[in-house]
């Protein structure tokens, strides 16, 4: 038997239709204390769902309280205030001027080796043993595809930091 489970964004975002969707279950809440002596009793006496503690705001176990910093080293911010491109490994976000960038599994990696080794000229050869992970077979056209799909999703400001080296491959130049 197979069976699909589509995650859909907490943001109203809507099921696609046709697709069973599985749903996942709160984090456990703490537990609600008793009623006072006297109280109310029932299921009338119940907490309001939302009104049980709230752990926006709270402290959260490994992580600091304040300072910024997890182990002596600092905490990123999740998405970068800079401009330029920004690739976090890390979390596999790529961001040109704060806006993130949706690439596909390939583009990121290739956008990953080029920032990691800016100004070095990678052969399509050396580009498809890194980033695709196996030797080279047939022509270097799938590099060149890839590229202006990364170049075209950097926009306009961006395309050109990923510069062609005629007749031997690509690299990356930050733009100043």
């Amino acid at each position: 038997m197979v069976g699909y489970l589509v995650l859909v964004p907490a943001e109203g975002g809507a099921a696609p239709t046709g697709f069973p969707v599985a749903s996942i279950p709160a984090p456990a809440q703490a537990p609600v204390p008793a009623p006072a002596a006297g109280g109310p009793t029932g299921p009338s006496s119940a907490v309001p769902f939302g009104s049980g503690p709230s752990v926006v705001g709270q402290p959260v176990a490994g992580v600091p309280a304040s300072g910024g910093f997890a182990g002596g080293a600092p905490v990123r911010p999740v998405r970068p205030a800079g401009r330029g491109i920004t690739v976090d490994v890390e979390r596999r976000n790529a961001y040109v001027d704060g806006r993130l960038l949706d690439l596909t599994y390939l583009e990121f990696e290739l956008l990953a080796h080029l920032t990691e080794h800016p100004q070095r000229v990678h052969t399509r050869d050396h580009l498809v043993s890194a980033v695709w992970g196996y030797g080279h077979v047939g022509d270097g056209r799938t590099v060149d595809v890839h590229v202006a799909r990364l170049r075209r999703k950097l926009g306009v400001a961006y395309r050109d930091s990923i510069v062609t080296v005629r007749r031997v491959g690509y690299k990356y130049t930050p733009v100043a």
